[in-house]
């Protein structure tokens, strides 16, 4: 009687397994590649911190205007991202302006 109650457990558990592999396949395939149209004068670091300071503006201009986009799609990669990530954080983080709240007190 164990050895049958233990075979549905084993196949659950290879079921849980291939399930989990599936996903993770499907997740991997959405990932983001390297821009093969890249080239040297494409945005790098600088300008992704600009855009990414400046994303909620856009973003709410990009709402009424079809030639306004809130991401460089032309940029050199993770530089360029690394930029956007920072200013989108400093951005809402308050940047130098939390520091200083805190010093007034």
């Amino acid at each position: 009687m164990r050895h049958e109650e233990a075979v549905p457990a084993r196949a659950r558990r290879w079921t849980a397994v291939l399930a989990l592999a599936g996903v993770a396949v499907v997740l991997a395939a959405c990932a983001a590649g390297p821009n093969p149209a890249a080239g040297p004068d494409e945005a790098g670091f600088w300008w992704g911190l600009w855009h990414g300071l400046i994303l909620p503006i856009t973003f709410v201009v990009s709402l009424f205007n079809d030639d306004v986009s809130i991401y460089e799609v032309a940029n050199n990669g993770n530089w360029y991202d690394l930029g956007f990530c920072v200013g989108l954080s400093m951005f809402f983080s308050a940047g130098p302006a939390a520091g200083m709240a805190g010093r007034r007190r």
